[in-house]
C-alpha cells in the first residue's frame, strides 16, 4: 500500500489500513449503486428509507450523502469523524415506518436493520473493487471486514455483534435470505436505477454514473439477488 503522509491525528482508520487505501478507489461510486439494490431486497429496511424521503427525488442526494458521509468518517480527524456519525444515529433515532408485512410501527435504527445496511454496504464495497481489479489478497479482504466493525460502531451498532471476516460476511447473508424480497418498494429502486435520470450539474462524479456503469454495479449482484 502506498505510503501516506503522516499527521498528529489519522482519524479512524489511519493510512496502515485496508480501508484508507480501498475507500480512495473510484470505483467505490459503482459499489455505492450496487448497495442501493442490495438494501432494497430488504422490505423493512426499504419501507424506512421510503417512508421518511422521496426516493426518485432524492435518490442521487442520498448516494452523495453516503458518499461524503463514508469519506468524512474514513478520512477526517476523529472528532470530525465522530461528530459526523452521532448527526446520522442523532437522524436515524427520530425517524420511524410501518411493516409492510405486519403493521407493526419499528423505528429504521433497529439493530436488525442497521446491520443489512452494514453488511450491504461492505460486501458492495470489497467485491465491486476486487472484481475491479483492485489488488486485494483474501488475508487483506478479512482485514476490511474487520476494520469495518469500526463503521458499524458510528452508526450505533455493537461491533461483537458484526461480521469480521469475509466468511462471516457470506454466512450473515445466508442467515437472512428468508427475511428478503422484491416488493412494491424495491420494483421502484429498481426501475430507478435502470434508467436514473442523472443531475449533471450537481453530480462530480456523473459521467460515471450512467447506463454502463449501472449495468456493471447491477451485474455484479449475487446470484441469490
Amino acid at each position: 500500500m502506498a505510503e501516506q503522509p503522516s499527521r498528529p491525528d489519522p482519524g479512524l482508520y489511519g493510512p496502515g489500513t485496508v480501508t484508507w487505501q480501498l475507500h480512495a478507489d473510484p470505483a467505490m461510486w459503482i459499489a455505492g449503486v450496487r448497495a442501493l439494490w442490495l438494501q432494497a431486497l430488504h422490505p423493512r429496511t426499504l419501507r424506512g428509507v421510503m417512508a421518511n424521503s422521496d426516493f426518485r427525488q432524492d435518490a442521487w442526494g442520498r448516494l452523495i450523502r453516503t458518499a461524503r458521509y463514508v469519506a468524512t468518517t474514513t478520512y477526517a480527524d476523529t472528532p470530525t469523524a465522530e461528530r459526523a456519525a452521532a448527526r446520522v444515529r442523532g437522524i436515524h433515532r427520530r425517524l420511524g415506518a410501518t411493516d409492510p408485512a405486519t403493521g407493526e410501527r419499528y423505528g429504521v435504527d433497529e439493530p436488525g436493520l442497521l446491520l443489512w445496511v452494514h453488511c450491504a454496504e461492505v460486501s458492495s464495497y470489497l467485491h465491486t473493487l476486487r472484481r475491479s481489479g483492485f489488488p486485494l489478497d483474501d488475508t487483506a479482504a478479512d482485514r476490511y471486514v474487520a476494520e469495518q466493525r469500526t463503521g458499524a460502531r458510528l452508526v450505533g451498532l455493537d461491533p461483537a455483534q458484526v461480521p469480521a471476516t469475509v466468511g462471516e460476511l457470506d454466512s450473515y447473508f445466508r442467515s437472512v435470505k428468508d427475511e428478503l424480497a422484491v416488493g412494491a418498494d424495491a420494483r421502484v429502486v429498481d426501475d430507478f436505477l435502470r434508467r436514473p435520470p442523472v443531475p449533471w450539474r450537481s453530480c462530480p462524479h456523473a459521467r460515471c454514473s450512467g447506463a454502463a456503469s449501472h449495468a456493471l454495479a447491477y451485474g455484479s449482484l449475487p446470484p441469490w439477488a
